[in-house]
């Protein structure tokens, strides 16, 4: 019991410090998820983090929170999930809260305005260092090659909603895996 609690207050403290120190959403949180949970806390493997980060991109809701609550279970179970989730989401909720009542003041400033367009960069920079590092450490092939290219071309082009691209490319990836199993069987 005493291991359990230890381990709830743990993933509670980690996700809090994820989820105030990181700006810029959830994408921008993705590095630091994977670095706190892989690499300092071995509570997961880096193939367990891919699927997460996937499984969370697919389902409905911000995907650092949806990352969050998937560790938090696998980790520890329905509270794991719980106080990870409450972790992450509670320092954003309060910076929200306290800059709410302060920022129609000061949106006007010259250096509030420059502090977001930094924030904007940083956001940027993390963002692409998820994407370098997935993409390291995903599975390449031509098939795997040809549904980003087609992917993005969709995304970008054609303004078809993310949450049915994302449908479509996982329905690809499933007949093209019973495709392969079959030929594989033979």
């Amino acid at each position: 019991m005493k291991n359990k609690l230890k381990t709830l207050i743990s993933l509670f403290v980690a996700f809090m410090k994820i989820g105030g120190f990181t700006f810029g959403g959830g994408y921008a949180m993705i590095p630091l998820i994977q670095r706190e949970t892989v690499e300092n806390k071995k509570w997961i493997s880096e193939d367990d983090i891919l699927d997460i980060v996937a499984l969370a991109e697919s389902t409905p809701g911000p995907i650092a929170i949806n990352a969050a609550t998937f560790v938090g279970y696998k980790v520890a179970g329905f509270f794991g999930a719980f106080f990870a989730t409450l972790g992450v989401i509670l320092p954003s909720f309060l910076i929200i809260l306290a800059i709410s009542f302060v920022l129609e003041k000061f949106r006007e400033l010259r250096a509030v305005q420059y502090a977001f367009q930094g924030i904007r960069a940083g956001v940027l920079a993390l963002i692409l260092k998820a994407l370098i590092g997935m993409f390291k450490k995903c599975k390449k092939g031509v098939f795997s090659y040809v549904i980003m290219a087609l992917a993005f071309g969709v995304c970008v082009f054609l303004n078809i909603p993310v949450p049915l691209l994302i449908l479509l490319c996982a329905v690809l990836g499933l007949i093209f895996s019973v495709i392969t199993k079959r030929r594989v069987g033979k």
